[in-house]
């Protein structure tokens, strides 16, 4: 059976998502900013869940339509098959946003979505008090443009939540994001990448994931597991054929290094849940020390910054000792993901492209270094 699906994601990755969409092989029909439709059986939703890398959520649409009022939007919904996948007992908080719409009170809506789905519902099952006391749908509404589109949420936890870092990390970047970086980065098998600021080892440990072709989301569990109408043989399929895509044999090496050994010894953790543990090295260091070792590399990372961890001033005095560190480094590439707009003059240097990121809702610049012959390299 053919189901509409909508795939969400930070802004400015849709393009990188659309092409994962495409190489799992199904049809994108609507890219928007942060979110992608697309089409596919029920299986869809297994392999989607358990290998898109640069998704923040997954759900299923059930349907849009225009809604002025609060008659369109009670009609609209009630119109939508919810019994379909929302049983007699089940429970199904309503959540939402209103985007450039008449009807921009969420908790209004909110209320009307919910008393229309429990007229539906009671309806169909005889009953006048719905007891959802069963399995959890998380319904979702997005009102843009006085169009509200219903879903139902398929992720539970969000993707980013591979499984493999602790919740008390402090400063984390997200690992949808730190995918998007090393993608962007395109790494090669023969090219060690580093990332000299690792925190919690996101990027080098995502990086070691994308290599190998480890599914981002073959080690966690998934709210749709649990609705009936998702085959579970679907959900040992798309493991079974993730777990065999693994690359067992990958010379590819990622370096994991921080002045914080603290943080060298929760990224090393990391790397070892991930299953990457043999592919990302993890130590302590300054990152002004770094130098090529002999190696061709590729430097993926996200220094720290005014907001995060550091006073603005410092973070200035950082980029500013980072390219002359840097520069040592003769023809690596170098790529640097910070949110502040004046990096490259404190750098020292012009990037050769630069790309809009957000990480979470803190807008970033993406620099990109393509040719970092501007010292003697340092051995």
């Amino acid at each position: 059976m053919e189901m509409t699906y909508v795939a969400t994601c930070l802004f400015g990755l849709e393009g990188l998502l659309g092409e994962e969409i495409d190489s799992l092989g199904y049809k994108r029909t609507e890219t928007m900013d942060g979110r992608i439709t697309f089409v596919g059986d029920e299986a869809a939703c297994a392999v989607c869940s358990i290998n898109l890398r640069f998704a923040e959520r997954l759900y299923i649409l059930l349907g849009s339509f225009e809604a002025v009022t609060f008659d369109q939007l009670f009609e609209g919904t009630k119109k939508l098959e919810w019994e379909r996948y929302i049983g007699r007992y089940d429970e199904f908080p309503v959540s939402g946003h209103s985007i450039k719409s008449t009807l921009f009170s969420v908790p209004d809506c909110q209320k009307i979505i919910k008393k229309s789905i429990s007229v539906r519902l009671g309806a169909k099952y005889g009953l006048t008090i719905l007891p959802e006391t069963g399995t959890r749908y998380k319904i979702e509404f997005f009102l843009f443009k006085d169009r509200a589109s219903l879903m139902i949420d398929l992720s539970g936890m969000p993707l980013h939540k591979r499984g493999y870092r602790p919740e008390t990390v402090a400063a984390p970047l997200r690992e949808t994001l730190a995918a998007a970086m090393v993608k962007l980065a395109r790494p090669r098998e023969d090219v060690l990448l580093w990332d000299p600021f690792c925190g919690s080892g996101t990027i080098a440990i995502e990086s070691a994931m994308m290599m190998r072709h480890i599914a981002p989301g073959l080690k966690r569990s998934f709210a749709a597991e649990k609705y009936p109408i998702f085959p579970k043989d679907s959900w040992d399929e798309a493991r079974a054929q993730a777990e065999a895509a693994i690359l067992t044999d990958s010379g590819f090496e990622a370096f994991a290094s921080d002045i914080d050994p603290k943080c060298v010894d929760i990224a090393r953790a990391a790397a070892e849940r991930a299953g990457v543990g043999k592919a990302v090295k993890c130590f302590k260091m300054d990152a002004m020390d770094i130098e090529t070792r002999g190696r061709r590399g590729t430097v993926v990372t996200n220094p720290p910054y005014g907001e995060r961890l550091l006073t603005s001033g410092e973070a200035e005095e950082l980029y500013k000792n980072m390219g002359a560190a840097f520069a040592g480094l003769g023809m690596w590439q170098i790529y640097v993901l910070t949110p502040n707009e004046h990096f490259p003059k404190l750098y020292g240097r012009r990037p050769d492209k630069v790309r809009k990121l957000y990480n979470g809702m803190i807008p970033c610049y993406y620099y990109q270094f393509f040719k970092n012959n501007n010292g003697k390299t340092r051995k």
